[in-house]
């Protein structure tokens, strides 16, 4: 039996890739990788199999884009909020923490993903490459915010320090990330996003709080001197 003829539509090359990655993501939260076949990914998108060959060379090499597709929107999505430039670089990384704490990065499909495309990277090269380069996004990034906020409080930190700190800082934030969106209900309104700020704050030496005023936290600046 031939594939039905799915409808014409005129697009770009790159909205049809991006809708057949959003098919693909969108089969995997359903239905775990297992369950986005190529067919399955065309009915979805509503386009031949042959059209999905055109674009990507194998399956695999599909579902490695919809990872970093969705990796990196996450980073943005956390980033994006950071922009403005009229806040100071201690603003600017409580909102990077708090945004990758609180939804729509938090939320039960964004962890349900990561969680399917994880299991991957033990035996697929391709996969941990790109995941090796989205982690090294998301924490390049933070380490500059964190360099950016020591700097204006008068207290820069050397280049080693800065990674470990961003190291430290980015597994606080992935751990209560994973929980968060595993288990919603379990915690309360933006309660994540105060106990990363808090425990960001500590390992930088800095009061993380989007409420508190525009100061470093004497107790904690004291603390390191010590």
């Amino acid at each position: 039996m031939s594939e039905p003829r799915p409808k014409f539509r005129r697009e770009s090359a790159t909205q049809r890739k991006e809708a057949l990655i959003q098919a693909a993501l969108g089969l995997i939260a359903e239905k775990g990788i297992g369950g986005a076949t190529v067919r399955a990914i065309a009915q979805r998108a509503d386009v031949t199999q042959g059209l999905i060959r055109h674009y990507f060379s194998s399956k695999e090499d599909l579902i490695a884009a919809a990872y970093e597709y969705h990796m990196d929107q996450m980073t943005e999505l956390t980033a994006t909020p950071v922009a403005a430039p009229e806040v100071t670089a201690r603003q600017r990384l409580c909102t990077f923490v708090a945004a990758g704490l609180t939804s729509p990065v938090m939320d039960t499909r964004s962890v349900t993903l990561w969680a399917s495309f994880i299991s991957s990277l033990r035996h697929d090269n391709n996969m941990r490459a790109m995941h090796q380069r989205t982690y090294y996004n998301f924490r390049n990034r933070l380490e500059v915010l964190i360099a950016e906020a020591l700097a204006e409080a008068g207290k820069p930190a050397p280049k080693s320090e800065l990674r470990r700190m961003a190291i430290a800082g980015n597994a606080v934030i992935d751990g209560l990330w994973m929980e968060g969106g595993a288990l919603p209900a379990a915690f309360e309104n933006g309660e994540l996003a105060q106990i990363g700020l808090h425990s960001v704050g500590a390992i930088v030496g800095l009061k993380l709080d989007q409420n508190a005023p525009e100061q470093t936290d004497k107790n904690l600046l004291t603390k390191e001197e010590g």
